[in-house]
């Protein structure tokens, strides 16, 4: 976590200098990880008081989380309202790849943190014309470790899984594919130059770490399967408006 693999959440400098033995790192990650979680439940109010269905997009690096949006922002447009926070590293590239399509993008650019945490959404929901949205996509950070474990105080988390990665990505990071509400099989355009992917494998895996929800196979480039995503993405958001909604805490949203 953040004092092995190198992550700069917010005030963790403090935190850092603390660390003397692998109790007081376990007892720091433990308090990182629950003033990560009020804020996530604050990020929440700030969405059900806006009506705004909230999605925490996750992949490894180059998995094609970027193209499906710009794809999907082209398939909703005059049907739903949409932002998105983008998460990486460094540079604004991807916001302005979504800001080409006349959305509004807030880019987030963490560091050398390799994940979002609530406070970092947080900081830039005041950027975001949250009542005049339905959806609110946030592209994390490219990483099959650590954004699983940080609540951002979204409603659906969802995870792509490309076929250029392997067919065994989910058994190896089955913390991140587990907590996923769906999981997109993307780039499957490719399948005739990876004949080391097999879709039956892919979903075997995923059946293996007692994940049952649904998997989507898409390809952005031939649009393939995305007609599939459109109507999940709908699917959720009448659920959500529905009043199936995740507890929230009653907090003072400002």
């Amino acid at each position: 976590m953040c004092n092995d693999c190198g992550c700069a959440v917010p005030d963790s400098a403090k935190h850092h200098d603390r660390i003397r033995t692998h109790t007081a790192s376990v007892a720091v990650l433990k308090d990182l990880l629950a003033e990560n979680d009020r804020t996530a439940r604050h990020n929440q109010v700030h969405f059900d008081a806006a009506g705004v269905f909230a999605i925490n997009l996750m992949s490894a690096p180059g998995s094609g989380k970027t193209a499906l949006l710009e794809a999907t922002i082209e398939a909703l447009k005059g049907k739903r309202r949409v932002a998105v926070i983008e998460g990486d590293l460094a540079t604004e590239n991807d916001a302005e790849r979504i800001r080409r399509h006349g959305v509004p993008a807030v880019q987030i650019t963490t560091g050398t943190a390799c994940h979002l945490d609530a406070h970092m959404i947080h900081e830039v929901l005041h950027d975001m014309p949250l009542q005049d949205l339905d959806i609110l996509f946030i592209e994390n950070v490219g990483n099959l470790v650590c954004p699983a474990s940080f609540d951002l105080g979204q409603h659906r988390n969802v995870t792509l899984l490309s076929v250029p990665e392997g067919d065994d990505k989910p058994a190896k990071y089955p913390v991140m594919f587990r907590g996923s509400d769906a999981i997109l099989v993307s780039k499957t355009d490719l399948l005739p130059h990876f004949d080391d992917f097999r879709l039956e494998r892919a979903q075997a895996a995923v059946r293996s770490i007692a994940c049952d929800s649904p998997i989507i196979s898409v390809s952005v480039r031939t649009s393939n399967g995305l007609r599939h995503w459109i109507d999940w993405l709908d699917r959720q958001l009448a659920q959500y408006r529905g009043g199936e909604r995740p507890a929230v805490a009653v907090e003072a949203a400002s």
